[in-house]
Formats: C-alpha cells, sequence, structure tokens
C-alpha cells in the first residue's frame, strides 16, 4: 500500500533542524515530495540527498535560496523529468517527476501570486502553461500522481476567511476556476476532497505567520495530491499532520491501496 508524503518545507535547512527528516524515517513512506527547498545543490547535505533508505532527485532554482523540489522514494525512479519545458519556470525549478513503473510520482511547488502583481501575472503565465502539460499527464495512459504546493484554495471550505480573501492572491475568481477545470474538464481528482468531501478546519496545510493564524487555526487548503483517476480510486485514507511543525505548511500524507 503506497504511502506518498507531501510537504513544504519553507527552507530543507530550517525543516531539518525542526525535526523533519527524524519524522520521515518514524512515518516511513513509499515516496515523499518536498517543495520550497530554498537550497541550491551545494547546500545539499548527504542527509538531505539520501536520508536513510532513500534515494533523492531534485530541481533547483536558479535565484539563489528560492524555491527548488524533491522527490524522495526507496528505489531508484526507471525515469526522471526535470522541469515541465517552460524555461521561465524550469529556471524557478519547480518540477521533478519520476516513473515507477506505471506510477509517476511528481513534486510541484506553484508559484504565488501574493509579493506582486508581476508575481500575480507569472502566476497566470504559469497556469496558462501548465494546463497543457496536464493535458499530457492525463492522457498518458499512465497513474500519476502530482503532489504539491499549489497556492490556491480551491473552494470556500478551503480556507478561513473565504469572504475577505476573495481578492486576494490564492482565491482569485481565475485561479478557483483553473482549479475547477482541472477537475471537471480534465478528470484529475483532488485526492483529499474525495475522502473527505465536508471537511473544513482540519483540511488545512498553511497557515500565515502573522498575526495568530496558526493559533487560530486561520488557514487554507493550498497543498493537494492530484491523481488520475484510477490510482484516486485507490486512496484509503488521507491526514495532515500538525503535532509538530516543520514549516507553516504541514505535510499531507495519502495511502493508496495496491
Amino acid at each position: 500500500m503506497p504511502k506518498i508524503v507531501s510537504a513544504n518545507l519553507n527552507g530543507i535547512r530550517s525543516a531539518a533542524k525542526k525535526g523533519f527528516f527524524e519524522w520521515l524515517q518514524k512515518e516511513a513512506p513509499d515516496f515523499v515530495c518536498v517543495q520550497e527547498l530554498k537550497a541550491q545543490a551545494a547546500d545539499m547535505t548527504e542527509q538531505f540527498l539520501a536520508p536513510a533508505g532513500y534515494v533523492g532527485h531534485f530541481h533547483y532554482a536558479q535565484k539563489k535560496g528560492y524555491s527548488g523540489v524533491g522527490v524522495y522514494s526507496r528505489r531508484q525512479p526507471d525515469s526522471v523529468r526535470i522541469g515541465f519545458g517552460n524555461t521561465e519556470f524550469d529556471d524557478e525549478g519547480r518540477y521533478v517527476e519520476c516513473d515507477y513503473g506505471d506510477l509517476t510520482v511528481i513534486s510541484l511547488y506553484a508559484p504565488s501570486g501574493s509579493s506582486s502583481e508581476e508575481r500575480q501575472e507569472a502566476k497566470f503565465r504559469f497556469m496558462e502553461a501548465f494546463l497543457p502539460h496536464l493535458m499530457e499527464l492525463e492522457k498518458s495512459g499512465r497513474e500519476v500522481v502530482i503532489c504539491g504546493d499549489w497556492n490556491i484554495a480551491h473552494k470556500e471550505i478551503d480556507l478561513k476567511n473565504w469572504k475577505s480573501n476573495q481578492k486576494n492572491s490564492g482565491f482569485l475568481p481565475e485561479e478557483r476556476a483553473w482549479m475547477t477545470r482541472i477537475f471537471d474538464q480534465l478528470g484529475l481528482v483532488d485526492v483529499y476532497r474525495r475522502l473527505h468531501p465536508e471537511t473544513t478546519g482540519e483540511a488545512y496545510t498553511w497557515w500565515s505567520n502573522r498575526g495568530q493564524a496558526w493559533a487560530n487555526n486561520v488557514g487554507w487548503r493550498i497543498d493537494y495530491h492530484v491523481s488520475t483517476p484510477g490510482i484516486a480510486a485507490k486512496a484509503v485514507s488521507a491526514a495532515i499532520y500538525k503535532e509538530q511543525r516543520f514549516s507553516d505548511h504541514a505535510p499531507l500524507t495519502v495511502v493508496y491501496s495496491d
């Protein structure tokens, strides 16, 4: 029964100091998709590159201390794809795709648009460029799990203060419509929502560092497992780990039956 974790680390060095790799050994997942490494190849220790029992494959951003994603697995993948073929976003270190038999596991870090109008425009460009790639994945005939920080809360139940966030990046009508298209037109599946259709507060995966967001559970659900229907139907449990804090996100773990 494959266990797959998605975790935005908000800096792999910071998360390591907070016990992420000890937690990983205890949880013993089969695949771990990490985002926001905020590290280059030269910064990666042996533990970061290959924690005990795992091999890792990474996509580093060209800009120092920025973005970066990786996939850890118990065995070497049959093939690895770094980036999805778009120069602008591949330079930012946002995509690793690994094949294992007929299963493809992807770690994705979609852009955030919250820092400036320029970054929001970049986010819209990413959405436009990434949709055809998602269509290709869906048509590939393979079972695909895309884990990561999509930086979009899809529906009103996916964030605490949805009313006041309707004009903010991460909950814009265009962003939400794009997610709807992925699920309703492409046929990909929001695995957590399939298992927990009504869950609100327990579903959040990110809390702002501003104010008392964590203490008051003023959260957003922006980390997902987005899967092809075949493997999505095999998901038996989905859980968000909040007992320890490794970053401003919480790891999302889904167990799939064989």
